[in-house]
């Protein structure tokens, strides 16, 4: 794929749909096939009914099965096909039977929106031997979208949710599977670390295999209503589920907008291995720069999973700020 040039929209607080948000609702996704993991709440769910508004036909996933099944209904209601898949993502078989699925009943994808995650405060291993967090926002992800990849149309695009949270933090491959030191916000951080590199590896791998399919990592801001407060120490969810609403806070129509903008803007057509904030390309941190990182996260998940490696190839990667469509 070529790069492409545009101007990037100036980001507005103003309220509306996500797809008004995002700029996207003249957009018409009719015959487009999506997948959105993580979609039974939050900016997920949002996201999947602005796709299912656009003419998306979208596949429904989490672990709620009553939520699932009532977002199918809105969306049926829209006139577009889905269905609910539940999978626990702490269960790599769930996950590959999650991927089966979706070859199963799509003749394609053509958006993947890799959203499913927390942080979970508890420092336990799952059946794989892998910390929790790092499993459940990382290898779940990386292993989907690995079953999924012959699955992926041309012109596909790969949006991952990450977060801000990565900054500061460098990958530490060796702590993943212990957990005597764990720190939930750590574990958090560093499994966020791990989505910003995931994204942009990926989107040199395609690249160097001559895939036109895209992919980028997106931070879609701190969001009282996301539910994600949940997961937080002491009277910190009451105070965070306070906020939601205030003028300036970003509500979970703004975040669902962030996907949105890179799962189907003609502005970020073609554009791959980016970090992106506010809608604009941004920055990620130190640890995210780092090319030997992401090819040693790509080698060693693989190698968690029992897996072979996805996309292999051997020569020295592109930093995570030298993505395509500049």
């Amino acid at each position: 794929m070529h790069a492409v040039l545009f101007v990037w929209p100036v980001v507005s607080d103003m309220g509306g749909s996500p797809e008004e948000i995002a700029g996207v609702a003249d957009v018409d996704c009719t015959g487009t096939r999506a997948l959105v993991t993580g979609s039974t709440s939050g900016i997920g769910r949002e996201a999947a009914l602005a796709l299912g508004r656009l003419g998306a036909d979208v596949v429904v996933h989490g672990r709620d099965a009553a939520a699932g099944e009532t977002l199918v209904e809105e969306l049926s209601a829209l006139g577009v096909d889905s269905r609910f898949v539940r999978a626990d993502f702490a269960d790599v078989g769930a996950v590959r039977d999650l991927a089966s699925t979706v070859r199963a009943v799509t003749d394609g994808l053509d958006v993947l929106i890799n959203n499913a995650g927390g942080l979970f405060r508890e420092g336990r291993l799952t059946a794989a031997g892998v910390e929790y967090t790092f499993h459940v926002n990382h290898l779940a992800p990386y292993l989907l979208t690995a079953d999924l990849l012959e699955h992926l149309r041309p012109g596909a695009r790969v949006v991952t949710t990450a977060s801000a949270a990565h900054r500061g933090i460098r990958l530490d491959l060796d702590r993943v599977t212990r957990i005597g030191d764990h720190s939930g916000t750590w574990a958090y951080g560093h499994s966020k670390l791990a989505n910003v590199l995931f994204a942009v590896e990926l989107a040199r791998r395609l690249d160097a295999a001559g895939r036109e399919v895209t992919s980028n990592g997106v931070h879609p801001g701190a969001i009282p209503g996301s539910g994600f407060a949940r997961f937080l120490p002491g009277p910190i969810p009451r105070f965070v589920r306070a906020l939601d609403g205030i003028p300036g806070v970003a509500s979970v129509a703004d975040g669902a907008a962030e996907l949105l903008f890179l799962a189907v803007s003609p502005r970020t057509a073609g554009v791959s291995g980016r970090y992106f904030r506010n809608r604009r390309p941004a920055s990620p941190g130190e640890g995210a720069r780092d090319p030997d990182a992401a090819t040693r996260l790509w080698e060693r998940s693989a190698a968690l999973l029992g897996i072979d490696e996805p996309l292999p190839m051997s020569d020295r990667p592109a930093t995570a700020e030298t993505g395509r469509g500049r």
